[in-house]
């Protein structure tokens, strides 16, 4: 287990029955922040403090609704009043101007919200019966391709944003020992094979991940002249009949194991290590919430793991760096190198197979 992680100093009594009832009423608040935002409030309040009359004309909204919002806010801190003004605290300004904060907001209410309503029967079932509210598929990497809006632009908003900021670092390390023939596992939209391909002409990829997924993918690179390097491999990772295709020496795996349990990544990493020629590589790119060096960026990635369990897969979360480890040795894998903080808030994990 990690070394405790503490979040906040020692709180007096009273101030932890605050806190409490911040978690108890955290829906409420979060909803009425998220529609102040949406509609305008806390943006014109960025421009400059204002009055209710002010806001109500501007906005076309009655005293009630403006009340409702901006009492909440005023409650979270968002906003102020000052000489019977509305204004705009720092934490607002993060709703109008941050975009980790925007990316976050968007994926909580568009993706997860309704199915988070059925987190306790999730868990109870290890299975993803949220999943429900957007569409009639067993785990959510079914029909991601297909998912209605805004809960669609808003998935790929959110996992782009994490995983793009770590790609421009990653390039070299991963680069670096020259690889001829890289896999990507998991490979989405075929965005990193893109990098890749465009980084070393000489290297060929395979790109293994469902049809549905790989179909994108095809499209992506065909409209950018870089198929002609590219092997689809159509797989569907928890098919253990399912062997990965041999020849390469060196795979990569970026926010993908965090979609299986520890019992099937464990069974993948042994098709991995399978298909690695002796003495390859395999590089998994993941946010491990026990490697940041901010507790901001371990909260957001504790706090992802319900999504795994309600909308995914019912049996996933954010893992620690010593559950993949654990799982890579029993694989036949052996960590060589660990690199942190890579964009906003990944590590590169690199195994070497070990010789039979």
């Amino acid at each position: 287990m990690p070394e405790n992680k503490r979040f906040q100093t020692e709180l007096s009594a009273f101030q932890a029955r605050f806190e409490a009832q911040k978690i108890a009423f955290g829906p409420v608040v979060f909803q009425c922040v998220r529609i102040a935002w949406k509609k305008g409030l806390l943006v014109s309040l960025a421009q400059k403090p204002m009055s209710s009359a002010e806001l109500m004309d501007e906005h076309q909204i009655s005293s009630y609704v403006l009340d409702v919002l901006l009492e909440s806010c005023l409650s979270a801190g968002v906003v102020s009043i000052e000489n019977s003004l509305w204004v705009l605290e720092k934490t607002g300004y993060m709703l109008v101007n941050d975009k980790l904060t925007q990316v976050n907001f968007n994926y909580i209410h568009d993706v997860c919200w309704q199915g988070l309503f059925e987190l306790e029967a999730c868990l109870d079932a290890e299975k993803p019966l949220g999943l429900k509210h957007l569409g009639p598929w067993a785990t959510i990497y079914e029909g991601l391709s297909d998912l209605p809006e805004p809960a669609k632009t808003s998935w790929f908003e959110f996992d782009h944003f994490y995983s793009d900021s770590a790609f421009p670092e990653a390039l070299p390390k991963v680069f670096a020992s020259k690889p001829k023939r890289l896999m990507d596992v998991g490979a989405n939209t075929g965005k990193w094979a893109m990098l890749c391909l465009n980084y070393d002409p000489q290297v060929e990829m395979t790109l293994v991940d469902l049809p549905i997924q790989l179909n994108v993918a095809q499209q992506n690179l065909s409209g950018a002249g870089l198929i002609g390097r590219v092997s689809l491999a159509p797989r569907d990772l928890l098919d253990p009949a399912l062997s990965f295709p041999k020849g390469h020496d060196a795979i990569w795996m970026s926010q993908f194991l965090s979609c299986f349990s520890l019992v099937e990544i464990g069974k993948i990493l042994a098709r991995a290590a399978e298909s690695l020629d002796n003495g390859g590589s395999l590089f998994i790119l993941d946010t491990c919430w026990d490697r940041q060096q901010f507790d901001i960026a371990a909260y957001c990635l504790i706090n992802t793991s319900p999504y795994f369990t309600a909308m995914a897969s019912g049996n996933s979360k954010i893992y620690r760096a010593d559950e993949y480890i654990a799982c890579a040795e029993q694989a036949g894998l052996q960590v060589t190198q660990i690199w942190d903080g890579l964009g906003i808030s990944h590590s590169l994990l690199q195994f070497q197979k070990i010789a039979k």
